[in-house]
């Protein structure tokens, strides 16, 4: 096989990892491969905060050792993965966005690096990403770029994991997920992301934002690379007594499980009001797509959503507030004004308030677990207008409106705690992705790889690329 960059590109992850197990290509050249395509590209996108060069070829040639010696770890053997900048990768830098943590070089790896080491994968590079995980990138990172077009917002804040995994500059990425982080860059850039139950994937080593509302997640270019990638870093961790004790399901073979008889929810009132009609005509093609694929699709009623969109900002203050709140209190003149401005409202907000809002978060829970029992999948957009230009994106300050607006469909299912798939659904007028959300029962992430694996299968915007 021709090894050069753009043959190998946009091959999916367990297509390429299939080349390397059969060694019609060797993991070295894959790595080449990538590396030359970043040199080449990342100048303009800015995916990356850290390309790990050396030791990803190292990784490479020990992969290519064990695979010639018989020793196959499995799908992901071999094969360029990238980390968001979140997440320890023991001896390398991780800054988390910001400058305060600049100078940080772990002693360990996150549970979920480690993990990825265990199944085989080579390293790549660290992701770039909003500070702190939240909604701006620091004034001194140049944020990454849009490949389909630069003139629009590549997500927050797992943008560089989003942009990297869309331009073709790894074959999937460790992201998270506190308010919408995967799911953001993954509509935006038209990939496929994966934000599993809050506590299936371990946070040990993951700098936190917001403890209760983090998810340790993938992107990958499609459901069956998202899902492969979730197998090898779900369980449960020693290290973080929240991780879920549940045993983890065979996610790849839910690939191949299609959607007959399951039943899919659709609220059209949630999903139609104050929606545009781009996003709209993408939900119900998609809709026809799960009912010809024979799903069960059925009316139902999602709980309302405003009051726990308006107590996500104050439940996520108020956690970032914990998270930071040596550094801040030691560094403030080093937190760009976007990150310290939630850490401020974190710390002035009463404990009487929090209750209040613990109090209705849980009440929320409680009435999405009910929903479930009646469905096994609910399809909703990931926001309700086509994809946003940075100029739009540049007054969101000023539309606090607009803010809620595009938080509607996602920071619920943080709050709730629930997986979400993210899948390209189809293409404004102005050529950008539009990406569509499902959303499972707790501990079901089999039922959203297998609606999202069956959805790919009978469609083909997953497999459109950006001209770079």
């Amino acid at each position: 096989m021709k090894s050069d960059a753009a043959s190998l590109a946009y091959l999916g992850l367990t297509e390429v990892g299939a080349l390397i197990r059969e060694r019609s290509v060797t993991a070295k050249e894959v790595v080449e491969a990538q590396l030359q395509r970043i040199a080449t590209l990342d100048k303009d996108l800015n995916s990356y905060a850290l390309v790990l060069g050396t030791s990803a070829r190292a990784q490479a040639d020990e992969a290519d050792r064990e695979i010639a010696a018989g020793r196959h770890r499995g799908p992901l053997h071999g094969v360029p993965i990238a980390v968001k900048d979140l997440f320890w990768l023991k001896g390398a830098p991780t800054a988390a966005g910001t400058t305060v943590h600049g100078a940080f070089v772990p002693s360990e790896d996150a549970t979920v690096v480690r993990r990825l080491r265990e199944a085989g994968a080579v390293l790549i590079g660290k992701t770039q990403l909003t500070e702190g995980a939240y909604s701006d990138h620091h004034p001194s990172v140049t944020p990454p770029r849009n490949p389909w077009d630069s003139a629009y917002w590549p997500g927050i804040s797992s943008s560089g994991s989003g942009v990297a995994t869309a331009a073709g500059l790894c074959y999937g990425a460790l992201a998270s997920d506190t308010g919408g982080s995967i799911r953001w860059p993954a509509a935006a850039n038209g990939v496929t992301g994966l934000k599993p139950t809050w506590g299936r994937v371990s946070r040990h080593g993951t700098f936190a934002l917001a403890a209760s509302l983090d998810h340790v997640g993938t992107m990958a270019r499609n459901t069956l690379d998202a899902a492969t990638m979730l197998a090898a870093i779900a369980g449960s961790d020693p290290r973080d007594p929240t991780a879920l004790q549940d045993s983890v399901p065979d996610y790849r073979a839910a690939a191949d499980m299609g959607v007959r008889g399951l039943r899919v929810g659709i609220d059209q009132a949630w999903n139609s009001a104050d929606v545009d009609p781009e996003t709209q005509a993408a939900l119900q093609e998609a809709l026809r797509v799960l009912a010809d694929l024979d799903a069960q699709i059925l009316e139902v009623r999602f709980p309302d959503v405003p009051q726990i969109v308006a107590d996500w900002v104050s439940n996520c203050a108020v956690e970032a507030a914990v998270a930071h709140e040596t550094s801040f209190a030691a560094h403030r003149e080093q937190y760009g004004a976007v990150l310290a401005g939630v850490i401020e409202t974190g710390r002035a907000l009463s404990g009487i308030d929090y209750q209040k809002i613990l109090l209705r978060r849980a009440a929320f829970r409680g009435e999405v677990d009910a929903l479930f029992s009646s469905i096994d999948l609910l399809l909703t957009p990931v926001q309700p207008f086509a994809p946003l230009t940075l100029k739009t994106i540049a007054t969101l300050g000023e539309q606090p409106e607009l803010i809620t607006r595009l938080q509607r469909y996602t920071c619920p299912f943080d709050m709730s705690g629930h997986p979400t798939l993210t899948f390209p659904g189809g293409f404004s007028n102005t050529s950008m992705p539009i990406g569509l959300q499902l959303v499972a029962g707790r501990l079901k992430e089999a039922n959203l790889v297998a609606g999202g694996a069956a959805f790919q299968t009978a469609t083909s915007w997953h497999q459109r690329h950006p001209e770079i």
